[in-house]
């Protein structure tokens, strides 16, 4: 009853698109704005091209967990692309209005692009603990079939929750304000702008939601507890050291990634000044793709060039397939 007399209630013209309020409360700023995110969109595709050329071209790179960095580098490409140009736009132009479909594809690509994310992190954690843990057996479990598994189901899983959910929400009519206080299209303001009941689309967000982030939150923790009490056991200082800093570069990628993700979605609450709300989530949709690559090339030793093998590239171990 609730539900139908708040429909009955709101201005039941369909709306054709959406208008994203962004950081339009400050025209001052409007051009400083677009220089910096012009700058950081550059520095991050650039940056994480550099790191997916050095670990296809360099020889030394072909282990499994460069493979995995690739990976994510290539995703965090697509995941600033499909943010940022649209702000850019905005900040530029003025012109803060986006169609309903693009506003729902954003949410959607967004979606795949931050489950995947996650999902690839758990299996980065999951290759850091048989590295450590059970390093006699790490090229036979860790192989690159397996590896290629691990990244495709990751892809695969989280397009398929996504698109389930995508389903309901392309089917959604909106006729409620057109105001989204956001600079982009996150599925929590969209789904409120929504005429009918979302009900059962949230609960089924919430699902995929669960299964998609703690999940692999509660594999990455578990596989750290693991590596954590494995490299207290080490009797050398040394020994302890070297097995720490194979896994550091991961650790505080995640501990970023992590961190972020709980700041916009779990800590805030109905008294969090929507401001506070939009920088938490600059830092974890703009400036987190941005400095994976300079943690890793400044934490391993391998993409900043410092140790090489003496063996050459044909003479190493092929990494079995």
């Amino acid at each position: 009853i609730q539900i139908m007399e708040k429909a009955e209630g709101r201005n039941q013209t369909p709306i054709v698109e959406f208008i994203l309020l962004g950081f339009g409360n400050f025209p001052k700023l409007q051009p400083l704005l677009f220089l910096v995110f012009l700058v950081i969109f550059i520095v991050t595709v650039a940056g994480n091209i550099l790191i997916v050329a050095l670990v296809v071209a360099d020889c030394h790179l072909h282990t499994p967990m460069y493979f995995f960095l690739g990976n994510l580098s290539c995703l965090e490409i697509c995941y600033t692309s499909t943010l940022l140009p649209r702000l850019l736009a905005s900040l530029l132009t003025g012109d803060r209005t986006i169609s309903v479909k693009g506003c729902i594809l954003q949410t959607y690509f967004f979606g795949i692009l931050s489950a995947t994310e996650s999902l690839l992190l758990a299996a980065m954690s999951y290759d850091r603990y048989l590295a450590i843990c059970n390093p006699l057996r790490y090229a036979a479990l860790m192989n690159g079939r397996v590896c290629c598994q691990l990244v495709a189901g990751s892809w695969i899983s989280s397009f398929l929750g996504c698109t389930t959910i995508n389903i309901f929400l392309f089917k959604s009519k909106f006729c409620d304000s057109k105001g989204i206080d956001h600079f982009f299209c996150d599925f929590s303001p969209v789904i409120k702008l929504s005429c009918g009941d979302t009900q059962a689309v949230q609960v089924l967000t919430f699902i995929v939601s669960a299964i998609g982030t703690f999940v692999p939150c509660l594999l990455v923790l578990t596989s750290y507890i693991r590596i954590i009490t494995t490299i207290l056991r080490i009797p050398s200082t040394t020994g302890r050291q070297k097995a720490f800093s194979t896994c550091s570069s991961h650790l505080i990628v995640v501990i970023v990634y992590y961190g972020t993700l709980i700041t916009v979605y779990v800590a805030p609450t109905a008294n969090t000044p929507t401001v506070l709300h939009k920088l938490f989530s600059v830092f974890y949709t703009v400036l987190t793709p941005m400095v994976n690559p300079v943690i890793y090339s400044l934490r391993n030793k391998e993409v900043t060039g410092e140790s090489y093998s003496s063996t050459s590239c044909f003479q190493k171990q092929a990494w079995n397939l």
